[in-house]
């Protein structure tokens, strides 16, 4: 199962072309559409397919599916990609357990299950009983869990699940004992969990207003409301909790206290790092009503509140920390002035933080692989948390007064781990290791530095079958994201690995615009500073060229949503660089992002079109839409959405095929892979995901014309 460079007759070498598979792409028509952005002239002749109700926006996506399925069809490379793609998605997986109300409760997969199945128990040594089944709910996979809430009994479970890879959810209340589900039903939930009170009476969530006729997977949202539900009642009875009607950007989400005594309310106002932090009191451990009382509402930082504990409000915030750092915060007295100190900012960014056992666990990352120390209740640091390796790790949720908590371990050959830890004694021990058709003794994983334009160093981590002979010939694939405070770590996935099995390398970008290293090196990739992104990446590109790992005829790369919008930018700035180019889901017209459902919260990290000239003219600079140079040969680009992803609108990406489809682009085939009852890539069923990455996967091996055994 490799890939080969040799022994490539002229037909395989024919068939990859455009020309040689009969490739005709459907004639998009044009519409005389112009925009003026401070005094500049845009034009948008493809307008219209933003429309996804319409009969010719459908008819559109049943042509150029029936273009792509051709070509895809005809590749030697698609169904050996996809058997031993599923051949590596089929092992057990579990998700990292949490104990609530007596119970533990976690998700396992038997392999192909089309959805994670949620299981609990007593005890750790008992036999589980099946919680929620969302495979059950349709036949075909597509309605997936979204959100998951025990009361604090354990006796029962408020839970999310949303249809087709949408965005909205609707939140049901199921009785543990008897599998059956209550009346509670709760609609119109969108970025939003549920929070029990402790006296397990009802739960606070946020929803918006139904959305009106043809708008539900386009409008735009605004205006989230925070309610309790109390259980028995109708939703048309929920209590109002918070709201601002000045300003349409506040959303909310919550979380009640380990006393019960407090609603920790995180307000938002955008997909940035930045939000603002209340509480409201519960008195006995219920709902009574009353105003939320702010903490701070600056919108200047990232505040976490992780604990509240003997009068004091724990925070994880980076106000004056890049780094993040811990402070106590007393809840008589919150003015900022008085915020104590209890772990400062160090040369690592802290990630994660979290009050377990009488003890602060706090993640960092330290060149993008993460270290776990423990801290005491007064801050000082006790112990660090033994990791299996360099890698990344996540979880070690629980409670204040827990004994015990979880975490999952993982690496780029390494399936995600799940251990328990003592925090008494500091002792890790494994809980579920999955077993798999990877070998992990045949792959290794190294982290070098890379130097981008302007001198800023950045790692990248290369994981590839051992003994890589360093000759410029390897397949190699390269992916990154490069936003929104999010950090790309070193983790298992099944994409990689087929392609490392398949022979090739796969190599991840930590670049500007993630959390890697605070707050400063996400702010580096933003706004006016976006082109940051785009040129560490490609640094990333000719790094892999100069040290021969790839040539830029064996160079393929990829990344979804912003990672989309990477892709696009990336491929329409250096086309010389690689061979492959696969944008998923992608932010790919930065002109008009922000009036689509959720895209005006994107602001923060890209600006909008009518911010000022100077926004606009950077926005125009980069737009995978706006910057299709006609003429110049471009590498092969198979773009991929689903016709019901409200989070960033396939209109996106069918305005840029269809640019890059009309634009003289070179003969490499410009291809869209649309998936039909699917979003944005949350809650996909295990068929769907097996077959889009699979045909990613040949794709690319297609491209470089190399054989798949």
């Amino acid at each position: 199962m490799k890939l080969t460079l040799s022994a490539i007759t002229l037909a395989a070498v024919l068939a990859t072309s455009a020309q040689a598979q009969g490739l005709s792409y459907p004639n998009t028509r044009k519409v005389d559409q112009v925009d003026a952005y401070h005094d500049t002239a845009v034009a948008d002749p493809y307008r219209w397919l933003e429309d996804d109700n319409s009969a010719d926006t459908k008819a559109w996506v049943v042509q150029q599916n029936e273009v792509t399925d051709k070509f895809l069809a005809a590749m030697p490379q698609r169904l050996p990609a996809r058997r031993i793609y599923t051949e590596l998605y089929n092992f057990e997986r579990f998700g990292i357990p949490f104990h609530e109300g007596g119970r533990y409760f976690w998700t396992r997969n038997d392999g192909l299950q089309q959805q994670n199945v949620i299981y609990t128990a007593k005890s750790l040594t008992d036999t589980p009983a099946v919680a929620l089944d969302p495979n059950a709910m349709s036949k075909d996979g597509t309605v997936a869990l979204s959100g998951l809430a025990p009361s604090r009994d354990g006796k029962l479970l408020a839970y999310g699940i949303a249809g087709a890879g949408s965005d909205w959810q609707t939140w049901k209340v199921r009785d543990l004992a008897t599998g059956q589900d209550l009346a509670d039903t709760i609609e119109w939930v969108k970025f939003s969990g549920a929070s029990w009170t402790i006296d397990g009476k009802g739960f606070f969530y946020a929803r918006y207003d139904a959305p009106k006729e043809g708008e539900k997977l386009k409008g735009a949202n605004y205006f989230q409301k925070l309610y309790y539900h109390r259980l028995g009642t109708p939703q048309a009875e929920d209590v109002l909790v918070a709201e601002n009607r000045e300003d349409k950007e506040w959303g909310f989400g919550t979380e009640v206290s380990d006393d019960g005594q407090l609603l920790l309310i995180s307000v938002w106002k955008s997909a940035g790092s930045k939000n603002g932090l209340m509480v409201l009191p519960l008195p006995k451990g219920a709902f009574a009503g009353g105003k939320p009382q702010p903490i701070t509402l600056d919108f200047d930082a990232q505040y976490s509140a992780i604990a509240a504990v003997g009068g004091k409000l724990i925070v994880k915030t980076d106000k004056g920390a890049p780094r993040g750092k811990l402070v106590a915060i007393d809840l008589k007295n919150p003015a900022p002035a008085g915020w104590k100190t209890l772990v400062a900012e160090g040369p690592d960014a802290m990630t994660m933080a979290s009050a377990v056992g009488g003890r602060f666990l706090l993640s960092y990352l330290h060149d993008a692989a993460t270290l776990v120390r423990v801290h005491g209740a007064d801050g000082k640091q006790l112990s660090e948390v033994k990791l299996p390796g360099v890698g990344t790790a996540s979880g070690f949720g629980g409670r204040w007064g827990d004994q015990e908590t979880f975490f999952s371990y993982t690496s780029l050959t390494t399936p995600a781990e799940i251990h328990r830890y003592d925090v008494k004694t500091g002792k890790v021990s494994l809980f579920k290791k999955p077993k798999t058709a990877f070998n992990a003794d045949e792959f290794e994983t190294r982290r070098e530095f890379v130097t981008s334009k302007d001198g800023t160093r950045f790692p990248i981590f290369i994981a590839a079958r051992k003994g890589l002979k360093l000759d410029g010939n390897n397949p190699t694939l390269l992916y990154g994201y490069g936003g929104f405070d999010i950090s790309i770590t070193p983790g298992y996935g099944v994409t990689a690995a087929t392609w490392m099995k398949m022979g090739g390398v796969y190599v991840i970008a930590s670049i500007r615009g993630g959390g890697e290293y605070g707050s400063a090196w996400h702010e580096a990739g933003t706004k006016l500073k976006k082109q940051n992104v785009f040129d560490d990446f490609i640094a990333a590109g000719e790094w892999l060229v100069k040290n021969k790992v790839a040539s830029p005829a064996t160079l393929a790369i990829n990344g979804g949503s912003n990672g989309g919008l990477l892709v696009g930018a990336v491929t329409n700035q250096r086309p010389d660089l690689f061979a492959a180019a696969v944008p998923q889901v992608g932010v790919m017209d930065m002109l008009r992002y922000q009036n689509f459902t959720i895209g005006w919260a994107w602001a923060t990290d890209y600006g909008t079109s009518a911010d000022s000239p100077e926004m606009f003219n950077a926005l125009y600079a980069y737009s995978p839409v706006h910057t299709i140079k006609n003429g110049a040969k471009y590498p092969a680009v198979l773009i991929t959405t689903g016709d019901h992803d409200d989070r960033v609108v396939p209109a996106h990406s069918f305005k840029y095929a269809a640019t890059l489809q009309a634009a003289d682009t070179g003969p490499a085939p410009k291809l869209i892979r649309i998936e039909t009852n699917a979003g944005h890539g949350a809650g996909k069923p295990t068929s769907k995901i097996i077959e889009e990455r699979s045909d990613i996967l040949a794709f690319i091996a297609n491209t470089m014309k190399l054989e798949v055994k």
